[in-house]
């Protein structure tokens, strides 16, 4: 059998178990705002910079725009954010946090905390190299045509 067909040899295949595997971490220190990790990712955004574009929100995410759809409307649901149409061009939507998506802020300011407990077999040198590797390999897709 051919090196390059085998499944200890794919680098693809370590980052879908590791996905997989940050997703199952994620899920019960997530479980209290009653949030899933894309949710999660898309409030963080917002609390970064509340009333931003739904565009702005897609760039700063890299969440691919049907699946934006669907994590804003449960996230309305949940009163967490509404979604307003742009005082200046009515064809533009803005997301705006609500009081409630505001104050589960503090809540979630534990789950990064949590999070390192579970890293504890790497450094913080580590931690930084393998961002930075990680947005090197990232880069490369970027600039790849399809």
């Amino acid at each position: 059998m051919s090196e390059l067909l085998k499944l200890e040899n794919q680098l693809c295949h370590r980052f879908y178990t590791l996905s997989n595997a940050f997703t199952r971490a994620y899920r019960p220190l997530l479980r209290e705002l009653d949030i899933t990790y894309p949710q999660y990712v898309t409030l963080m955004a917002l609390w970064e910079t509340n009333n931003i574009t739904i565009a702005e929100l897609l760039e700063r995410t890299a969440i691919d725009g049907g699946a934006m759809t669907l994590i804003l409307k449960k996230l309305e649901d949940k009163q967490f954010l509404s979604i307003k149409k742009d005082e200046s061009d009515k064809r533009v939507k803005r997301v705006v946090l609500t009081s409630k998506g505001i104050e589960q802020k503090q809540v979630a300011e534990n789950v990064p905390k949590q999070m390192l407990c579970k890293l504890q077999g790497m450094s913080q040198e580590e931690s930084i190299q393998l961002r930075h590797l990680l947005d090197k390999l990232s880069g490369c897709f970027d600039n790849s045509s399809d």
